[in-house]
């Protein structure tokens, strides 16, 4: 019997073929190896438009129409696929990546910008306004309804777990992922507008959750979200939004988590991209910005890295009124507004103060006046004084057993400590917004079923990466273990409810690569050393291979506060910002660092956030940007396929290749498949035991019959596909040629039925003629006609 995967393209099969520029193009194929015994060439015709292109690159040998490629490379294309798409992957006859890739493409042409692949919903950002796709009518449409019956939706995602909680009682969490510019907020929106919708408010409040939650969204977005090189608003941290409920199914609470806020944006911005919103806001807000001494953003050293200072069609000045009107909303005061952008303000200042080497050795001193305009400035603005500053920015006070040493410090480490100062601070204000909008919300501590929302950063590569790119490729690794096991559970929970054999089936897992990034691992096959840097190195992860420089990881890992920082700030004036810092201070006879590390505060609220996910029945969302300019109606090939790996969707398609990927109904086997058998197509046969003897017949081995449908391996789909098209091919060429038989012998017989008219005709006027010359007279009433007579000269030359 034949293997799983074995199959020959014959000639004329419909293929895909990888391809440079569009991942895999469209091709035919034109003759291939007699036996499938190895990964042989496979002669191509190749469709219009991709012929050239694959000649440049060497797929073919001169620029024609055909080209020679790698079996391997070659994958088998379904001609008879709906135009518009399935609604589900699952459905497709190929499930394989071009399959994929094709469908959504044909999806998002139509604007049906959702799709399943099971139970897992991939949302492609269309980049437009489709207002009629989330208004009251449609929840009306989804509420209630089992999940699969209506089209793919956000909707039906969060429908499904609010059922699922309150039938179970068993808290659920919806997690939503994509790179940056995929749409990930939106979609998280959308949840909360539906939850809102179907579980309403206990409490009485007239602001819904829903409400509270999103007129909070522009204060986190000023003070976490920046412009990268992919979106203009990239949330730099993770967000958990928990909504819970009381007995009834009914919303009594709410709370914010984020983690991992990228702290070292602050000091650092790379090229083409930006710092944190609320900076620009705060110098374009007018009598603020002169209040607090502020200017364009090009004069600060924290924002004038990248030169790039302005946003698209965004008016900064009335993005600060937002942010304010966003304070306002969630209760805080003015006096803390104040403090709140004071502090911004003094981060900039801090971000002008420079120093020079000073007189003694390892010494630093003030660089020059307008440095030191910025320190006072600072000083004012954190209401400390500028004297006990500029002494905890050049000074370091060392604990020794016989007593304090003061010492000072390069201009270097200086500027190091300025830096730290400034990370410190912004990250403790950010934290304070986080709390003063989950008290704004107001959390039910009793509740014992939520239903948790988690828009988070998608994995991440760069033309650099740096430390802050590890950590969250580390995170989205830790997603995406959990994201198989889950995946791994559903196809296992269909095998059972099927009643077919699954124990056999291997789980894949990526537990080797988390164990060489949190253990000390000096030598793995998925760690490389690139040998042209002494500092590089390269992980292989599920998503593809990153490379990391490790120049800054140091100094963006130190998690610490200086004691000398410490002190200044907690002995400010104001209050609000001695508060930040009044329950932190150290202990006297410890050190005067009281050290941790960035990565080890990350995993510890990546361990809670993990055992927050497991304890939860998952529901997963893939948000896919489809291009790159952020236009409607393109679709960018590869960088969906990227994203689509990067996404676990494409593993989620090799666990289910690992099993049987093909599933269809009895039905639907018959339909595409009885042709094969058609001595048995006219007896009464049951569906199931009909498949079973096409299978049979075809010599096909290690498939699975279950209750309603029929398990398929990888590749035996293609195996009958090619024996259906030998069959309707020998099919074609036989009617073909009745037709051919037809149309000549018709052809035949008014040609044959003319030339005997004409020789009747001929030989009739050829009589009269003959029979006048006999004769020597005329008969009357008949003359030659001009024909006759050239007839007869015809036919007397003969």
């Amino acid at each position: 019997m034949l293997d799983d995967a074995t199959m020959i393209f014959r000639p004329g099969t419909a293929v895909w073929v990888e391809h440079p520029d569009l991942a895999w193009a469209e091709a035919e194929v034109v003759s291939s190896p007699a036996t499938p015994s190895s990964p042989s060439s496979v002669n191509i015709v190749l469709s219009t438009g991709v012929k050239q292109t694959l000649w440049l690159v060497g797929l073919a040998n001169s620029p024609c129409e055909q080209a020679v490629v790698d079996g391997r490379k070659v994958l088998p294309r379904d001609t008879e696929a709906d135009l518009g798409g399935v609604d589900d992957m699952t459905k497709l006859v190929y499930l394989h990546e071009p399959g994929v890739l094709c469908n959504l493409a044909r999806r998002y042409t139509l604007n049906e910008i959702y799709t399943y692949t099971g139970r897992i919903l991939i949302a492609i950002n269309p980049f437009a306004k489709l207002p009629h796709m989330y208004d009251m009518h449609m929840m009306e449409q989804y509420r209630g309804v089992q999940f699969g019956e209506l089209s793919p939706h956000v909707f039906a995602v969060a429908d499904a777990s609010y059922r699922a909680m309150v039938s179970e009682n068993r808290s659920q969490s919806i997690l939503v992922s994509g790179e940056s510019g995929a749409g990930k907020t939106e979609t998280t929106k959308l949840i909360m507008r539906y939850l809102t919708f179907v579980g309403g408010r206990a409490t009485g409040d007239i602001r819904s959750v829903e409400q509270q939650v999103l007129e909070s969204n522009p204060l986190l977005e000023a003070f976490g979200n920046a412009r990268t090189v992919r979106n203009d608003n990239s949330s730099r941290f993770g967000k958990f939004v928990e909504i819970q409920f009381d007995k009834s199914g009914r919303i009594s609470g709410a709370a914010v988590r984020t983690y991992l806020l990228e702290r070292s944006r602050v000091v650092q911005i790379s090229e083409a991209e930006r710092n944190y919103h609320c900076f620009y806001q705060l110098c374009a807000s007018g009598q603020d910005a002169d209040k607090y001494k502020l200017a364009h953003p090009r004069n600060f050293n924290y924002l004038n890295q990248s030169h790039v200072y302005e946003l698209e069609g965004v008016s900064e000045a009335e993005q600060y009124l937002k942010t304010r009107r966003a304070m306002d909303i969630v209760g805080i005061c003015f006096s803390d507004q104040e403090a709140i952008f004071r502090t911004v303000a003094a981060t900039l200042h801090l971000g002008n103060i420079d120093f020079s080497p000073g007189k003694e050795f390892d010494s630093s001193v003030i660089k020059d006046e307008k440095c030191k305009f910025h320190l006072q400035m600072a000083a004012d603005l954190l209401m400390v004084d500028a004297s006990l500053l500029l002494s905890t920015l050049c000074y370091r006070t060392i604990k020794t057993p016989e007593g304090n040493i003061i010492k000072a410090v390069d201009s270097s480490a200086a500027i190091i400590g300025r830096d730290t100062l400034a990370k410190t601070v912004y990250a403790r204000l950010f934290d304070w917004l986080v709390d003063n909008i989950n008290k704004s919300i107001g959390q039910d501590m009793e509740s014992r079923s939520q239903i948790g929302v988690l828009d988070i950063y998608g994995f991440e590569c760069f033309k650099y990466n740096s430390f802050e790119q590890l950590c969250i490729n580390f995170a989205n690794e830790k997603l995406q273990q959990h994201f198989n096991k889950h995946v791994f559970k559903m196809e296992q929970e269909e095998y059972k409810m099927e009643e077919i054999n699954w124990s056999y089936i291997e789980f894949v897992d990526n537990q080797d690569i988390l164990d060489l990034i949190e253990k000390n691992l000096r030598a793995h096959p998925r760690l490389e050393k690139p040998k042209l840097s002494k500092t590089d190195f390269s992980l292989s992860h599920f998503a593809g291979k990153v490379t990391y420089q490790t120049d800054l990881f140091l100094e963006k890992n130190r998690d610490y506060v200086i004691a000398e920082h410490q002190n200044l700030l907690s002995s400010s004036k104001c209050s609000f910002l001695s508060g930040l810092f009044a329950s932190h201070q150290d202990d006297p006879s410890k050190s005067s660092y009281k050290f941790s590390s960035v990565a080890s505060r990350f995993k510890q609220q990546l361990q809670a956030l993990m055992e927050t996910l497991s304890s939860t029945e998952p529901h997963y969302i893939r948000c896919i940007k489809p291009n790159s300019l952020n236009h409607p109606q393109k679709f960018e090939n590869g960088s969906v396929l990227q994203q689509l790996r990067s996404g676990g969707v494409l593993e989620a398609i090799r666990i289910s290749l690992a099993g049987y990927p093909t599933r269809r109904t009895y039905s639907e086997f018959i339909n595409r498949f009885g042709l094969l058998v058609p001595e048995h197509m006219d007896e009464r046969f049951e569906e199931r035991s009909l498949t079973q003897r096409i299978l049979k017949q075809q010599n096909l081995a290690n498939f699975q019959l279950g209750r309603t449908k029929v398990f398929l391996r990888a590749g035996q789909i293609a195996v009958l596909d090619s024996r259906r098209g030998e069959i309707l091919d020998n099919a074609s060429r036989t009617v073909q040629g009745h037709f051919r038989t037809f149309i000549a012998r018709k052809k035949f017989l008014s040609t044959m039925k003319a030339s005997i008219s004409m020789q009747i005709y001929c030989r009739g006027e050829l009589r009269v003629i003959s029979l006048s010359k006999k004769e020597g007279v005329q008969r009357r009433g008949i003359k030659p006609t001009p024909n006759t007579k050239s007839l007869y000269r015809c036919a007397t030359t003969q």
